[in-house]
Protein backbone atom coordinates (compact mmCIF):
# COMPACT_ATOMS: atom_id res chain seq x y z
CA UNK A 1 0.00 0.00 0.00
CA UNK A 2 2.88 2.38 0.77
CA UNK A 3 4.19 1.88 -2.76
CA UNK A 4 0.75 2.55 -4.19
CA UNK A 5 0.37 5.68 -2.03
CA UNK A 6 3.78 6.97 -3.14
CA UNK A 7 2.83 6.47 -6.80
CA UNK A 8 -0.47 8.29 -6.23
CA UNK A 9 1.38 11.16 -4.55
CA UNK A 10 3.86 11.38 -7.42
CA UNK A 11 1.04 11.44 -9.99
CA UNK A 12 -0.87 14.08 -8.03
CA UNK A 13 2.26 16.21 -7.57
CA UNK A 14 3.15 15.91 -11.25
CA UNK A 15 -0.36 16.86 -12.29
CA UNK A 16 -0.25 19.86 -9.95
CA UNK A 17 3.09 21.05 -11.30
CA UNK A 18 1.97 20.61 -14.89
CA UNK A 19 -1.21 22.49 -14.13
CA UNK A 20 0.81 25.38 -12.74
CA UNK A 21 3.71 25.47 -15.20
CA UNK A 22 2.01 24.94 -18.57
CA UNK A 23 -0.63 27.67 -18.28
CA UNK A 24 2.06 30.08 -17.09
CA UNK A 25 4.26 29.15 -20.05
CA UNK A 26 1.39 29.44 -22.49
CA UNK A 27 0.45 32.78 -20.98
CA UNK A 28 4.05 33.98 -21.36
CA UNK A 29 4.05 32.98 -25.04
CA UNK A 30 0.77 34.81 -25.58
CA UNK A 31 2.31 37.97 -24.14
CA UNK A 32 4.94 38.15 -26.89
CA UNK A 33 3.68 41.03 -29.05
CA UNK A 34 3.19 40.32 -32.72
CA UNK A 35 4.10 42.99 -35.24
CA UNK A 36 2.81 42.56 -38.76
CA UNK A 37 4.99 44.02 -41.52
CA UNK A 38 3.36 44.92 -44.83
CA UNK A 39 6.38 44.98 -47.12
CA UNK A 40 5.86 46.70 -50.52
CA UNK A 41 9.43 46.63 -51.82
CA UNK A 42 11.19 44.63 -54.50
CA UNK A 43 13.37 41.81 -53.11
CA UNK A 44 16.50 43.65 -54.28
CA UNK A 45 15.57 46.76 -52.28
CA UNK A 46 13.99 45.43 -49.12
CA UNK A 47 16.81 43.74 -47.17
CA UNK A 48 18.78 46.87 -46.14
CA UNK A 49 15.59 48.60 -45.00
CA UNK A 50 14.36 45.53 -43.12
CA UNK A 51 17.76 45.31 -41.45
CA UNK A 52 17.53 48.96 -40.40
CA UNK A 53 14.07 48.39 -38.86
CA UNK A 54 15.32 45.31 -37.01
CA UNK A 55 18.39 47.25 -35.80
CA UNK A 56 16.07 49.85 -34.36
CA UNK A 57 14.11 47.18 -32.51
CA UNK A 58 17.30 45.52 -31.28
CA UNK A 59 18.63 48.84 -29.96
CA UNK A 60 15.44 49.13 -27.91
CA UNK A 61 15.92 45.65 -26.44
CA UNK A 62 13.64 43.60 -28.68
CA UNK A 63 14.80 40.15 -29.77
CA UNK A 64 12.69 38.32 -32.32
CA UNK A 65 11.31 35.10 -30.91
CA UNK A 66 12.07 36.12 -27.33
CA UNK A 67 10.07 39.27 -26.60
CA UNK A 68 8.66 40.13 -30.03
CA UNK A 69 7.32 38.22 -33.04
CA UNK A 70 7.37 39.64 -36.56
CA UNK A 71 5.11 38.45 -39.37
CA UNK A 72 6.19 39.66 -42.82
CA UNK A 73 3.88 39.84 -45.81
CA UNK A 74 5.62 40.67 -49.11
CA UNK A 75 4.07 42.30 -52.18
CA UNK A 76 7.39 42.18 -54.09
CA UNK A 77 6.79 45.61 -55.56
CA UNK A 78 3.23 44.88 -56.72
CA UNK A 79 0.89 47.27 -54.90
CA UNK A 80 -2.19 45.35 -56.09
CA UNK A 81 -1.32 42.63 -53.57
CA UNK A 82 -1.25 44.97 -50.57
CA UNK A 83 -4.98 44.89 -49.75
CA UNK A 84 -5.10 41.08 -49.42
CA UNK A 85 -1.83 40.99 -47.49
CA UNK A 86 -3.09 43.65 -45.08
CA UNK A 87 -6.26 41.61 -44.53
CA UNK A 88 -4.09 38.57 -43.72
CA UNK A 89 -2.26 40.51 -41.02
CA UNK A 90 -5.55 41.64 -39.52
CA UNK A 91 -6.74 38.04 -39.39
CA UNK A 92 -3.52 37.13 -37.58
CA UNK A 93 -4.60 39.62 -34.88
CA UNK A 94 -1.23 41.35 -34.77
CA UNK A 95 -0.83 44.13 -32.21
CA UNK A 96 0.77 46.58 -34.67
CA UNK A 97 1.13 46.82 -38.45
CA UNK A 98 4.29 48.40 -39.85
CA UNK A 99 3.38 49.67 -43.32
CA UNK A 100 6.33 51.82 -44.41
CA UNK A 101 5.04 53.49 -47.59
CA UNK A 102 1.94 55.55 -48.38
CA UNK A 103 0.36 52.79 -50.47
CA UNK A 104 1.07 50.13 -47.84
CA UNK A 105 -0.26 52.33 -45.03
CA UNK A 106 -3.44 53.09 -47.00
CA UNK A 107 -3.99 49.36 -47.62
CA UNK A 108 -3.55 48.67 -43.91
CA UNK A 109 -5.85 51.55 -42.98
CA UNK A 110 -8.60 50.21 -45.22
CA UNK A 111 -8.16 46.79 -43.62
CA UNK A 112 -8.47 47.99 -40.01
CA UNK A 113 -9.46 51.05 -38.03
CA UNK A 114 -8.39 49.55 -34.70
CA UNK A 115 -4.90 48.06 -35.03
CA UNK A 116 -2.19 50.76 -34.75
CA UNK A 117 -0.39 51.35 -38.05
CA UNK A 118 3.13 52.78 -38.29
CA UNK A 119 4.55 54.20 -41.50
CA UNK A 120 8.11 55.30 -42.29
CA UNK A 121 8.05 57.12 -45.62
CA UNK A 122 4.53 58.44 -46.15
CA UNK A 123 4.80 61.31 -48.62
CA UNK A 124 1.76 63.34 -47.54
CA UNK A 125 -0.04 61.64 -44.65
CA UNK A 126 -2.58 64.43 -44.23
CA UNK A 127 -3.36 64.88 -47.93
CA UNK A 128 -3.64 61.13 -48.49
CA UNK A 129 -6.06 60.79 -45.56
CA UNK A 130 -3.80 58.68 -43.35
CA UNK A 131 -3.86 61.16 -40.45
CA UNK A 132 -5.91 64.13 -39.34
CA UNK A 133 -2.84 66.29 -38.68
CA UNK A 134 0.89 65.80 -38.21
CA UNK A 135 0.83 67.01 -34.60
CA UNK A 136 -2.19 64.90 -33.58
CA UNK A 137 -2.91 62.11 -36.06
CA UNK A 138 -6.21 61.36 -34.34
CA UNK A 139 -6.57 57.93 -35.96
CA UNK A 140 -4.81 54.58 -35.89
CA UNK A 141 -1.95 55.70 -38.19
CA UNK A 142 1.25 57.51 -37.25
CA UNK A 143 4.98 57.31 -37.96
CA UNK A 144 7.35 59.24 -40.20
CA UNK A 145 6.60 61.35 -43.25
CA UNK A 146 8.50 62.47 -46.32
CA UNK A 147 6.39 65.63 -46.52
CA UNK A 148 9.44 67.80 -45.88
CA UNK A 149 11.22 66.08 -48.78
CA UNK A 150 8.66 66.82 -51.50
CA UNK A 151 11.12 69.47 -52.71
CA UNK A 152 13.82 66.89 -53.46
CA UNK A 153 12.93 66.60 -57.15
CA UNK A 154 13.79 70.28 -57.59
CA UNK A 155 17.07 69.87 -55.75
CA UNK A 156 17.84 66.78 -57.82
CA UNK A 157 17.49 68.86 -60.99
CA UNK A 158 19.76 71.52 -59.53
CA UNK A 159 22.40 68.90 -58.80
CA UNK A 160 22.07 67.50 -62.33
CA UNK A 161 22.59 71.01 -63.72
CA UNK A 162 25.68 71.51 -61.54
CA UNK A 163 27.06 68.16 -62.65
CA UNK A 164 26.22 68.74 -66.33
CA UNK A 165 26.15 72.53 -66.86
CA UNK A 166 25.16 72.14 -70.52
CA UNK A 167 22.15 69.93 -69.79
CA UNK A 168 18.93 71.16 -71.48
CA UNK A 169 16.76 68.06 -71.85
CA UNK A 170 15.99 65.74 -68.94
CA UNK A 171 13.89 62.58 -69.05
CA UNK A 172 11.82 62.03 -65.92
CA UNK A 173 10.64 58.53 -65.01
CA UNK A 174 7.63 58.47 -62.70
CA UNK A 175 5.02 56.06 -61.37
CA UNK A 176 1.67 57.89 -61.66
CA UNK A 177 0.03 55.35 -59.34
CA UNK A 178 2.25 56.45 -56.44
CA UNK A 179 0.46 59.12 -54.31
CA UNK A 180 3.38 61.58 -54.01
CA UNK A 181 4.17 61.59 -57.75
CA UNK A 182 1.94 64.55 -58.66
CA UNK A 183 3.55 66.81 -56.05
CA UNK A 184 7.07 65.73 -56.96
CA UNK A 185 6.48 66.33 -60.67
CA UNK A 186 5.04 69.77 -59.96
CA UNK A 187 8.13 70.63 -57.94
CA UNK A 188 10.40 69.37 -60.72
CA UNK A 189 8.57 71.43 -63.35
CA UNK A 190 8.82 74.59 -61.23
CA UNK A 191 12.56 74.03 -60.71
CA UNK A 192 13.21 73.29 -64.39
CA UNK A 193 12.16 76.69 -65.72
CA UNK A 194 14.82 78.88 -64.06
CA UNK A 195 17.44 76.22 -64.82
CA UNK A 196 16.65 76.37 -68.54
CA UNK A 197 15.81 72.66 -68.59
CA UNK A 198 13.00 70.97 -70.52
CA UNK A 199 11.42 67.89 -68.99
CA UNK A 200 9.86 64.90 -70.74
CA UNK A 201 7.79 62.69 -68.45
CA UNK A 202 7.74 58.90 -68.91
CA UNK A 203 5.38 56.73 -66.88
CA UNK A 204 5.82 53.22 -65.51
CA UNK A 205 3.35 51.54 -63.18
CA UNK A 206 4.57 47.97 -63.56
CA UNK A 207 7.41 45.93 -65.12
CA UNK A 208 5.79 45.85 -68.57
CA UNK A 209 5.38 49.62 -68.70
CA UNK A 210 8.93 50.04 -67.41
CA UNK A 211 10.39 47.92 -70.20
CA UNK A 212 8.27 49.83 -72.69
CA UNK A 213 9.55 53.18 -71.38
CA UNK A 214 13.23 52.37 -71.97
CA UNK A 215 13.19 52.56 -75.81
CA UNK A 216 11.06 55.73 -75.62
CA UNK A 217 13.60 57.35 -73.31
CA UNK A 218 16.38 56.41 -75.75
CA UNK A 219 14.48 58.07 -78.60
CA UNK A 220 14.31 61.27 -76.57
CA UNK A 221 18.12 61.61 -76.60
CA UNK A 222 17.93 63.28 -73.20
CA UNK A 223 21.03 64.64 -71.50
CA UNK A 224 20.11 63.02 -68.17
CA UNK A 225 17.47 60.99 -66.35
CA UNK A 226 15.72 61.79 -63.06
CA UNK A 227 13.84 58.97 -61.31
CA UNK A 228 10.95 60.17 -59.15
CA UNK A 229 10.60 58.59 -55.71
CA UNK A 230 8.18 55.63 -55.67
CA UNK A 231 8.42 52.09 -54.26
CA UNK A 232 8.38 50.41 -57.68
CA UNK A 233 10.89 52.57 -59.57
CA UNK A 234 12.85 54.45 -56.90
CA UNK A 235 15.76 52.02 -56.88
CA UNK A 236 14.70 49.43 -59.42
CA UNK A 237 17.81 47.54 -60.65
CA UNK A 238 16.45 47.42 -64.21
CA UNK A 239 16.53 51.21 -64.36
CA UNK A 240 20.09 51.26 -63.03
CA UNK A 241 21.14 48.72 -65.66
CA UNK A 242 19.38 50.62 -68.45
CA UNK A 243 20.88 54.00 -67.53
CA UNK A 244 24.40 52.62 -67.20
CA UNK A 245 24.32 50.63 -70.44
CA UNK A 246 22.88 53.68 -72.23
CA UNK A 247 25.62 55.90 -70.75
CA UNK A 248 22.83 58.12 -69.46
CA UNK A 249 23.63 60.14 -66.29
CA UNK A 250 20.84 59.36 -63.83
CA UNK A 251 19.72 60.82 -60.53
CA UNK A 252 17.83 58.56 -58.11
CA UNK A 253 15.87 59.34 -54.94
CA UNK A 254 17.32 56.50 -52.87
CA UNK A 255 20.89 55.57 -51.94
CA UNK A 256 20.19 51.87 -52.58
CA UNK A 257 20.18 52.60 -56.31
CA UNK A 258 23.68 54.08 -56.13
CA UNK A 259 24.92 51.16 -54.07
CA UNK A 260 23.61 48.94 -56.89
CA UNK A 261 25.56 50.88 -59.53
CA UNK A 262 23.50 54.02 -60.11
CA UNK A 263 25.31 57.33 -60.65
CA UNK A 264 23.85 59.72 -58.06
CA UNK A 265 21.11 59.96 -55.48
CA UNK A 266 19.74 62.73 -53.35
CA UNK A 267 17.05 62.33 -50.74
CA UNK A 268 16.26 61.37 -47.18
CA UNK A 269 18.19 58.55 -45.58
CA UNK A 270 15.55 55.82 -45.59
CA UNK A 271 17.54 53.51 -43.32
CA UNK A 272 17.46 56.22 -40.65
CA UNK A 273 13.68 56.53 -41.03
CA UNK A 274 13.19 52.77 -40.69
CA UNK A 275 15.34 52.69 -37.56
CA UNK A 276 13.30 55.53 -36.10
CA UNK A 277 10.06 53.71 -36.94
CA UNK A 278 11.04 51.06 -34.40
CA UNK A 279 10.67 53.73 -31.72
CA UNK A 280 6.97 54.00 -32.53
CA UNK A 281 6.60 50.24 -32.10
CA UNK A 282 8.22 50.52 -28.69
CA UNK A 283 6.01 53.42 -27.57
CA UNK A 284 2.78 51.73 -28.66
CA UNK A 285 3.73 48.42 -27.05
CA UNK A 286 4.34 50.36 -23.84
CA UNK A 287 0.85 51.83 -23.90
CA UNK A 288 0.98 54.94 -26.09
CA UNK A 289 -1.89 55.51 -28.53
CA UNK A 290 -1.09 55.99 -32.18
CA UNK A 291 -3.63 58.82 -32.35
CA UNK A 292 -1.53 60.83 -29.87
CA UNK A 293 1.93 60.25 -31.37
CA UNK A 294 2.98 63.11 -33.70
CA UNK A 295 4.17 62.30 -37.20
CA UNK A 296 7.91 63.04 -37.51
CA UNK A 297 9.93 64.35 -40.47
CA UNK A 298 13.26 63.27 -42.02
CA UNK A 299 16.35 64.72 -40.39
CA UNK A 300 19.01 63.26 -42.70
CA UNK A 301 19.28 64.09 -46.41
CA UNK A 302 22.16 62.63 -48.37
CA UNK A 303 23.92 63.16 -51.67
CA UNK A 304 25.64 59.94 -52.75
CA UNK A 305 27.85 59.65 -55.84
CA UNK A 306 29.25 56.53 -57.49
CA UNK A 307 32.56 57.44 -59.16
CA UNK A 308 32.90 53.93 -60.60
CA UNK A 309 29.72 54.47 -62.57
CA UNK A 310 30.79 57.99 -63.58
CA UNK A 311 33.96 56.54 -65.08
CA UNK A 312 32.02 53.76 -66.78
CA UNK A 313 29.72 56.20 -68.59
CA UNK A 314 32.53 58.66 -69.33
CA UNK A 315 31.44 61.43 -66.97
CA UNK A 316 33.65 63.63 -64.80
CA UNK A 317 31.96 64.84 -61.62
CA UNK A 318 32.88 68.50 -60.92
CA UNK A 319 34.89 69.07 -57.72
CA UNK A 320 32.24 71.38 -56.25
CA UNK A 321 29.61 68.62 -56.54
CA UNK A 322 31.94 66.00 -55.07
CA UNK A 323 32.65 68.31 -52.16
CA UNK A 324 28.94 68.39 -51.32
CA UNK A 325 28.59 64.60 -51.32
CA UNK A 326 27.85 62.87 -48.05
CA UNK A 327 29.23 59.62 -49.40
CA UNK A 328 31.34 58.79 -52.45
CA UNK A 329 31.72 55.26 -53.86
CA UNK A 330 35.14 54.95 -55.45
Amino acid sequence: MNIVRRQIVRIALTAFLLGVSFPAGAQQLEKIPRVGVLWPFLPTVGPPLAEAFQQGLSHLGYVEGRNIAIAYRYSNGNDSYLANLAAELVRLKVEIIFAPTTTAALAAKYATSEIPIITATAADPVGSGLVGSLARPGRNVTGLSLLASLEISGKQLELIKETLPKVTHVAVLADPASPPTAGLLKEAEQAARPLGVQLRIFEARNPNELEGAFPEIKKEHADALVVIAAPFIGSNPRIVSFATSSRLPAMYPYTEAVDAGGLMSYGPNRSDLFRRAAGYVDKILKGAKSADLPVEQPTKFELVINLKTAKQIGLTIPPNVLARADRVIR
